[in-house]
């Protein structure tokens, strides 16, 4: 499992690192452009008004498929599969052909700040992204369905194709026309799906082409969804929200979001998705035997490593955001201004991201228990004031108020969810929690002004790059030699399986 999750989380690195290589690509083409803008709307538009759906069925296709599997056959749960596939598809139709119908209409509902000219490039480029729905929905419940079987690391590696497309098709679009920006979009979709195909045939699935509404199994989804898709568009509605304001306050408002929140997202995916990718079947099985002080254990431990990676990760982040941004985005048309507008939003950002580590965790722990209510009822309160701060806030510092406003409403909710457990399953030794973190917090600050002050000096004689890349190795350095003489739990662990391992290699003499 540590193997994997290692191998996992490297993959999951690579795959990061191409996605900055999109934003890489489509900054110094298109910069912080109504082109940009528009083509940005244009991908999440689809991705939105499908999650609501897409993001409840992988969740729930999980527990059901096992479910199906154990107390029936296999056969059983692959017919269960390709019901629901085919009716998947049955609905995905549906939104598409609304989606071609009323194009421009929800395009404005999206960015209602567009000008004539990025209105009617944001809706050519909606028009084809929209068909991307048919494999976006399959992919929602092959990932499943491959994950059931522990074939972790082909779910991730699939993302890979995807993005090296993405920066092609990006690079040529320049060059020869900007509407292959979408098409290339669609084919990127497509490679994902086609590289599953052999893995699933040597599974053993095999695809009918049944439809049954009325089965067990659709209805016992379909509950699930219903719940789920509220915990989901609430978070869907707040993207809606943060985009719609940004496209009224500045040109290329959209795009400077966008850039700064795949910062946020690279540190989300590497460590909170990976964690969690590995620990919630541990969670579900634990909830499943009604193992109280299994399940307290496990979420305990993973309060504690998402602290342990995720904070530093935010010091860091606030401490380098300019030359973070400058590094990675600034050249071709991504000019100062938009350095500086990008910089600025990842500050801020950078804020909320331990309050969106531990509010994935504890909604893990619900989604374990099958408890959907608690985690929507939670999000609900979080939606309510990211859109109150949202209006506040943005008044008065722009688009720096929208990123803040997220980061202070992932706080509050996280918040609230650990009130939510510990009143549902009881305490989890918030003393112990509370004196790891505030160690790490510590161990950090430290490990920011190191790098900070490393990159300052090497500035004067090397390479922005350069310099940024030694000042990251410093405070990882100074990070972990500090936390390991603080003593802290996780890490006596992880350094006494370190001297375990290397130990025996060594010559008694």
């Amino acid at each position: 499992m540590k193997r994997t999750a290692l191998i996992l989380m490297i993959i999951t690195i690579v795959s990061k690192l191409l996605g900055f290589g999109r934003e890489m690509a489509l900054s110094y083409f298109y910069g912080a452009s109504i082109t940009s803008d528009a083509y940005l709307i244009s991908l999440t538009i689809p991705n939105v008004i499908f999650s609501f759906i897409g993001v409840g069925i992988y969740t729930g296709f999980i527990p059901i498929y096992t479910d199906a599997r154990e107390n029936k056959s296999k056969q059983a749960a692959d017919f269960f599969t390709s019901n629901l596939i085919n009716i998947l598809f049955l609905v995905s139709t549906i939104i598409i052909i609304l989606g071609q119908i009323f194009t421009e209409e929800i395009v404005l509902l999206f960015a209602s700040g567009f000008d004539k000219a990025t209105l009617d490039i944001a809706v050519n480029f909606t028009r084809v992204t929209f068909w991307g729905i048919y494999l976006t929905g399959t992919m929602f419940i092959l990932r499943g369905y491959l994950e059931i079987n522990k074939k972790f690391i082909l779910s991730a590696v699939a993302a890979i194709p995807m993005n090296i497309l993405i920066i092609i098709t990006i690079i040529y679009s320049a060059d020869v026309n900007i509407n292959i920006l979408s098409y290339g979009y669609i084919i990127a979709l497509i490679s994902q799906f086609v590289l599953l195909i052999p893995t699933l045939i040597k599974l053993g699935y095999h695809h009918k082409f049944i439809i049954k509404f009325k089965d067990e199994n659709i209805r016992k989804i379909g509950y699930m969804i219903s719940s789920l898709v509220l915990g989901v568009s609430v978070n869907q509605i707040n993207v809606l929200i943060d985009r719609n304001i940004a496209s009224n306050i500045v040109v290329g408002g959209i795009s400077v979001l966008n850039y700064a929140n795949r910062i946020n997202d690279f540190v989300q995916g590497v460590f909170i998705t990976t964690v969690l990718l590995m620990v919630f079947p541990m969670m579900s099985e634990a909830a499943s035997k009604k193992d109280k002080n299994e399940l307290i254990n496990t979420t305990i431990k993973t309060v504690n490593s998402t602290t342990l990676l995720v904070i530093p990760s935010m010091i860091g982040i606030m401490f380098l955001s300019t030359p973070i941004v400058s590094v990675l985005f600034g050249r071709g048309e991504f000019n100062t201004e938009a350095i500086r507008m990008t910089s600025s939003a990842l500050f801020f950002y950078s804020i909320g991201i331990v309050g969106v580590g531990l509010r994935e965790v504890f909604s893990k722990v619900f989604y374990a228990m099958q408890d959907t209510k608690t985690p929507v009822i939670n999000a609900g309160i979080g939606m309510v004031l990211n859109i109150v701060l949202n209006v506040l806030l943005s008044k008065y510092i722009g688009l720096d108020g929208l990123a803040l406003a997220t980061s202070i409403s992932a706080l509050v909710t996280s918040i609230l969810l650990y009130l939510s457990f510990r009143k549902r399953i009881g305490a989890i030794g918030f003393k112990q929690i509370g004196i790891s973190f505030l160690k790490i917090l510590f161990a950090s600050l430290v490990m920011g002004g190191l790098a900070k002050l490393s990159f300052n000096y090497l500035t004067a004689s090397l390479s922005q790059n350069l310099s940024l890349f030694l000042a990251i190795g410093v405070g990882a350095i100074s990070y972990f030699v500090i936390i390991y003489f603080m003593k802290i739990e996780d890490v006596d662990v992880i350094a006494g399986a370190i001297k375990k391992k290397f130990g025996k290699g060594k010559l008694n003499i």
